[in-house]
């Protein structure tokens, strides 16, 4: 039995199946996304979706989705389902499905009075390809199968209409054709692995319905071009095999590379299993860099992210090339000592206060996993260096400098800085100006870090010269954010006002390895985040006790954005808990921990299959919302596994 299998009932409510969906990526960024039973639900589904060189690398989906259609004794059943405007759903093929399974890939079983028909899709690890199994599982008649291509060629980001510019035309390929809607594109290579009869008929769909984008006040209609359909006979017991490509295939290869990729697939039929097929989907090989997207499908590479994720992805399975290639790459992207925040080359920008600090944890997860702390100094000492004096400098574009008792203090107008950083209107939400607790936390443990390895290493110059922010740093942290009459420790101090709000950020001053905070205090911080934040999907970003929390992520922008730091609950920051609640704890701290990660055991059959959203509504029943994947999500759940392992060891 399959880890993740849906039964007949669930898969044929539309209203159950329709949440589910499924996530498949390759090394170049490439990636096939639907819901369970293939009707798109997003503008970002799609089949075939593929970087577009000529658009700025931008993934654009070429091939939306391939209709089946059953023929048996001059009657037709299509197995596809699309919604359309009116919310009318057309054709119906849901009803024909009997199971699910997601091992060792995704396997959709269809049933139309004798004939059972097996659909198996899995994601080429490199070529922008899709294959699709097509197993005629048993039937008493001549069957022939009919497969209907439904064509996009656009950005993820927008919709097409009908229009004249379109080239609607075909070229033939070896048991397919090829097509390319428009200038500048790819081509998309559509084959078979057997011969198959091609009729040219190229007809607009009109007003095919996303209702994920109509749910978030977004355009959700689109025009999507069939340009004809493949017809063929198949046997009972007979498997085709239909490729989807930017590139041309040779169809006598077809069954041999399907059945290659499978065995490369580490099988998802465990809860960490799962997790480890979910981490490697991030990673995107471009030459000689490497890159993590922060978020699927829609979210591009972050700074801040991949630092904090980077480990969790990588070095929970001993791939050190991975993790030192990614952080290269990254550091190729410095701009005067700076990570960028988000986005890369050209356009991206570096306004974040915490983002760079991310980059010394990340150092330090290294040495914890490998134990090699020679590597770290060597390799990255002066630039951990020239980040701290940068730092200390001051960085006027941020309003960022350090005081005179060594604390940081950042703050530009109308411009968030740290994570928190929704903006509505063009005002940010949560700005949290001035002294954030997060970023001195960071700081603090940056600067201890350093000193540390700086001191080991007789770099005798950087550590008189350092001595001054370390003598004073300690007292100015305990001064700034804590209260004599309070257990809590306040969020953010701006020049007129303490925000005592209760939020998460405090927790990251009693996870990290240095810290002012002895370890009352400490444990002070998991009570409170026990008693108000913690939940069985996340760490709310806002006490409920709060008048400005708000529980449920969902409608128009105006109203997500508003919720996105405002109550909603974020997976990713269970890492933060789980290391501050062992270290205090112990190993009599295990059951608390281990019972979150066995919370998240249900969530593998929910919303992203096999994955971790980007959040949670922080009200039960927690259902997850914004991205199907979220990178520091997976990333910081594998890390928390690692975590207990290790306290159980020790």
């Amino acid at each position: 039995m399959s880890y993740i299998e849906i039964d007949k009932g669930h898969l044929t409510n539309l209203e159950y199946a329709l949440k589910l969906e499924l996530m498949r990526t390759n090394r170049g960024g490439s990636y096939a996304s639907s819901t369970i039973i293939g009707c798109n639900t997003r503008k970002y589904h799609g089949l075939l979706v593929a970087p577009q060189e000529n658009f700025g690398g931008v993934n654009h989906v070429l091939l939306a989705n391939a209709d089946v259609t059953v023929m048996q004794r001059d009657a037709e059943f299509n197995l596809g389902i699309h919604k359309y405007k009116g919310g009318e759903y057309s054709p119906k093929g849901h009803k024909y499905i009997r199971s699910f399974q997601s091992d060792p890939i995704p396997k959709l079983t269809y049933r139309v009075g004798g004939v059972v028909l097996s659909v198996e899709r899995i994601f080429s690890e490199s070529l922008a390809r899709i294959f699709i199994r097509y197993t005629l599982e048993d039937a008493h008649s001549l069957t022939t199968l009919k497969v209907r291509p439904f064509l996009a060629f656009r950005s993820i980001h927008e919709l097409t209409k009908e229009n004249s510019h379109a080239n609607t035309d075909c070229s033939p390929a070896k048991n397919g054709v090829m097509m390319n809607l428009y200038p500048g594109f790819t081509p998309l290579y559509m084959q078979f692995s057997k011969e198959v009869d091609y009729k040219h008929e190229p007809v607009w769909h009109k007003d095919v319905e996303y209702m994920k984008e109509a749910s978030r006040g977004y355009e959700a209609h689109e025009d999507l071009l069939v340009s004809g359909h493949f017809e063929f006979t198949i046997k009972k017991g007979e498997s085709v095999i239909f490729q989807a490509s930017v590139e041309e295939g040779s169809p006598s290869t077809f069954l041999r590379s399907f059945n290659n990729e499978v065995s490369k697939r580490t099988p998802r039929d465990s809860f960490e299993n799962n997790l480890a097929n979910a981490a490697q989907q991030f990673i995107i090989k471009k030459g000689r860099s490497t890159e993590l997207a922060s978020a699927l499908p829609w979210f591009g590479r972050w700074g801040r992210d991949t630092l904090i994720s980077l480990a969790g992805i990588t070095l929970i399975q001993g791939d050190v090339a991975t993790y030192k290639s990614a952080l290269d790459t990254l550091v190729k992207e410095m701009k005067d000592d700076l990570f960028p925040n988000k986005g890369t080359g050209e356009d991206k920008d570096f306004l974040s206060s915490d983002t760079s600090l991310w980059f010394f944890r990340s150092l330090q997860q290294y040495i914890e996993f490998t134990g090699d702390e020679e590597w770290v100094w060597k390799k990255y000492g002066n630039l951990m260096k020239d980040i701290l004096n940068r730092y200390r400098n001051g960085i006027e574009e941020l309003g960022l400098y350090v005081d005179e008792k060594g604390l940081v203090y950042a703050e530009k107008e109308n411009t968030p800085l740290t994570w928190m950083d929704a903006v509505l209107y063009d005002k940010p939400i949560t700005q949290r100006p001035g002294y954030a607790v997060e970023v001195n936390a960071l700081w603090y443990n940056a600067v201890a870090f350093v000193m540390n390895l700086a001191t080991k290493n007789k770099d005798v110059q950087f550590v008189i010269g350092w001595n001054p922010v370390q003598r004073t740093i300690d007292s100015a942290f305990l001064e700034k954010f804590t209260h004599p009459e309070r257990a809590l420790i306040c969020d953010y101090v701006a020049k007129d006002h303490c925000s005592w709000d209760v939020r998460p950020n405090m927790l990251f001053a009693a996870s990290l390895p240095y810290s002012p905070l002895n370890n009352e205090q400490k444990k002070k911080i998991l009570d409170i985040v026990k008693q108000d934040l913690l939940t069985p999907r996340g760490i709310r970003t806002l006490s409920p006790k709060n008048g400005h929390y708000k529980s449920v992520y969902e409608g128009n922008i105006e109203a997500r954005d508003s919720a996105y730091h405002q109550g909603t609950a974020w997976p990713w920051l269970l890492g933060a808990y789980a290391e501050a609640y062992l270290k205090i704890h112990g190993k009599s701290g295990l059951a608390e921990i281990k019972n979150l990660v066995k919370g998240f055991e249900e969530e593998m059959k929910l919303h992203g299959l096999g994955t971790i959203s980007e959040l949670y509504n922080g009200d039960p029943p927690h259902h997850g919302k914004g991205a199907i994947s979220q990178a520091w999500s997976v990333a910081e759940m594998r890390r928390v596994i690692w975590l207990i392992e290790k306290t159980e060891k020790d």
